[in-house]
């Protein structure tokens, strides 16, 4: 199954036994203090130059989220943030809101078919956000969580999923046009976590055949040496059937390249030996 995200002049193509997608997290105030007083003060310039480092690290899309900062209005910063983003780099974006109003106004200026994050489970979420979609022909990452929250087991999570590709269905969004978000949380806080996402990721293969996405930091969380937890939760992960990461590309692209190769979605190793010579450059 193909999911096609583009923007006014290049597509990416996530799908399985393709490399994996690699979304950029960086433009996402939560935790980023200087992003998230640029924005409060109107300085939206971070935005284009934040999008320019992921895509020169190698994001194949931009996820834009402005709504982390408190004090700012999303619906009309946010398709601002959009437009210098499309200015600023040629890659589709994933347009990051759970304001319907926000993602509308962001809609409205897009350039192709973006990728939005995101929908869940709840009932809200499916009544306001999925019309949305349908309305603007974009993608959609689903969430697996619901009115109850975040689901300790991979049944529910699996279950979530079905709800939100047959919740989709019905108003004629189609599978290949919704990518389930399995929900990396900390192992720090519950040890068997990453067995769960690992069970949810083989389960949503197999029973729905959509494509997948996680943010991947998630499962590091409040444990010393993050970047090592996450290379390898990164590696499972991609065994397991996930086609894309929302993550710090700069940080972690290199091991998304070698774990492509030994996953055989890297013909002839052209990916991986290109990247390599590239950091033998002198800076």
């Amino acid at each position: 199954m193909e999911t096609k995200i583009t923007s006014a002049g290049k597509e990416v193509i996530i799908g399985e036994g393709r490399p994996t997608v690699l979304i950029g997290e960086r433009i996402n105030p939560s935790g980023r203090k200087k992003l998230s007083e640029a924005l409060k003060a109107g300085q939206l310039e971070i935005i284009g130059s934040e999008a320019k480092a992921q895509v020169e690290a190698g994001a194949d899309i931009i996820d834009v989220n402005v709504g982390g900062a408190f004090g700012v209005d999303e619906v009309a910063v946010l398709p601002r943030a959009v437009k210098i983003a499309m200015k600023a780099v040629d890659v589709p974006l994933c347009i990051d809101s759970s304001s319907p109003d926000a993602l509308m106004a962001a809609l409205k200026v897009y350039k192709g078919k973006p990728l939005i994050n995101s929908v869940s489970g709840e009932e809200n979420s499916l009544t306001r956000i999925l019309p949305v979609i349908k309305e603007y022909g974009a993608a959609v990452v689903g969430l697996t969580q619901d009115d109850d929250g975040i689901p300790t087991s991979a049944d529910r999570r699996v279950a979530i999923a079905h709800k939100i590709v047959e919740r989709a269905g019905k108003i004629g969004i189609p599978p290949e046009d919704i990518v389930i978000d399995c929900l990396a949380s900390a192992v720090g806080a519950v040890p068997d976590s990453g067995l769960i996402i690992l069970e949810t990721i083989r389960r949503v293969k197999a029973e729905l055949g959509v494509n997948m996405t996680m943010g991947a930091s998630n499962i590091s969380f409040g444990l010393p040496d993050r970047d090592l937890i996450n290379y390898a939760f990164i590696s499972a992960v991609i065994a397991a059937g996930a086609t894309s990461l929302i993550v710090n590309v700069a940080k972690v692209r290199p091991i998304v390249l070698a774990a492509d190769l030994v996953l055989a979605q890297d013909k002839r190793a052209r990916r991986y030996i290109d990247a390599y010579w590239q950091r033998q450059k002198p800076q």
